[in-house]
């Protein structure tokens, strides 16, 4: 038997498009916290309260009910029926036959971008902007430009003249995600309205990550006549007919606090459906039974907590605004949405070594900007998603990182 080819041309990989995506930054902040005792851990999407009871009662008692086995791909009837309502109830007439129940939302956009992308698709992408969106469409073989928001004294906001310039004939999808992770910044009703409109004229497919749709803190260069309650943000679903190029992913992660349950959804076209029960079904076949259960008691009883939340997370992002702006060096500017302050600060030029040595040196861990794509450098994104006692003590351990560094 001859000896096998052991050199570098011949060992196993995997294929290049998936060897050429960058690995999460913010993870990588987050294992070099591993083993540092004490951390304040603020680099996560994630609220630090956990599900509230009636929904985690509901996936209870569906498990002592027995709902372990296959459900429809696209969901059970009874939450596509809840979603449908839900959904109407804030963005207009919706059907349960626009609804596809999801294994999270980040399967909602792989989903999303596997119905309407292929190889050599140009895709333009609004950032700076979570990875995950900007690195799925290049799984599929995909080229994605971007168009990065503009940093001043009004926070983060949208060139639409240079997004339009980018929107050529040739664009097979938009990603945006407003509110954005990680900026909070909110697009604008009449944004919407343009974007939509140029999009239509070219054939262009809008995906919209609206997964923090709820939490959204209005003011009045957002909001305008007409537009939707201020218990949601603007919504391409607001404009759009549901049949049309417009593909609007969710998830119950943000607004019920069920980051670890991998529930999602999407509002797209009828005509979609068929084909995506057959990715569904050779993605994940189907998003667990008894979870479903749990989303049915979350979009029906969960208002209340919604909102209450939303006024807690106001709460603390404008403690925190506040806190900050206090700190020297530090150029803060509060959003209109999502669970983030995504700050500049003197020495986050190189961002992830600034990161790592906060974790290291005084237990903060906040994640860097870079993780978002370069446009992010230079900034860093500190979750408020939590009480303000620890807000208060991570800002204390941050001024003094910066006071050791400023005496060396």
């Amino acid at each position: 038997m001859s000896e096998p080819d052991l050199s570098v041309s011949s060992m196993p990989n995997a294929r290049e498009a998936v060897r050429a995506l960058r690995p999460s930054q913010i993870r990588e902040v987050a294992n070099a916290g591993f083993g540092v005792a004490d951390v304040l851990p603020f680099w996560f999407g994630e609220s630090d309260r956990v599900t509230p009871a009636f929904i985690r009662d509901a996936a209870s008692a569906a498990l002592q009910a027995g709902a372990t086995f296959y459900t429809h791909n696209l969901g059970i009837a009874p939450l596509r029926a809840a979603l449908a309502d839900y959904v109407g109830e804030l963005h207009g007439a919706t059907l349960p036959d626009h609804i596809a129940v999801t294994s999270a939302g980040v399967n909602a956009l792989m989903l999303a971008a596997q119905l309407v992308v292929g190889a050599g698709d140009r895709v333009v992408a609004v950032t700076p902007l979570w990875p995950n969106l900007v690195e799925i469409p290049k799984i599929l073989g995909a080229h994605v430009e971007t168009v990065s928001l503009d940093y001043g004294e009004q926070g983060w906001q949208l060139d639409l003249a240079r997004l339009f310039a980018a929107l050529t004939p040739d664009t097979k999808m938009l990603l945006i995600n407003s509110p954005n992770n990680p900026t909070g910044w909110v697009m604008s009703r009449e944004q919407q309205r343009a974007v939509l409109a140029h999009c239509r004229r070219h054939g262009i497919w809008i995906v919209a990550d609206e997964v923090y749709e709820r939490l959204y803190y209005p003011d009045a260069s957002i909001e305008s006549e007409g537009a939707a309650p201020a218990r949601t943000a603007p919504s391409f679903l607001d404009l759009a007919s549901r049949d049309e190029r417009v593909i609007c992913v969710n998830s119950f992660s943000k607004a019920w606090l069920m980051t670890g349950w991998r529930l999602g959804w999407i509002v797209a076209p009828t005509r979609l459906m068929d084909d995506l029960g057959k990715l569904v079904e050779y993605n994940t076949s189907c998003a667990p039974s008894f979870v479903q259960q749990a989303g049915i008691a979350a979009v029906q009883q969960g208002e209340r907590f919604t909102q209450d939340l939303v006024r807690d997370l106001k709460a603390s992002r404008d403690h925190l605004v506040r806190a900050l702006s206090a700190v020297p060096g530090v150029d803060v500017k509060a959003p209109h949405g999502a669970m983030y302050l995504f700050f500049s600060m003197t020495g986050a030029s190189r961002s992830v070594e600034l990161c790592k040595a906060l974790v290291r040196e005084v237990g903060l861990g906040i994640a860097p900007g870079s993780a978002f794509g370069p446009e992010g450098e230079g900034f860093l994104r500190w979750c408020y998603a939590c009480d303000v006692a620890r807000l208060d003590a991570g800002v204390e351990r941050l001024k003094r990182f910066l006071a050791r560094h400023a005496a060396l």
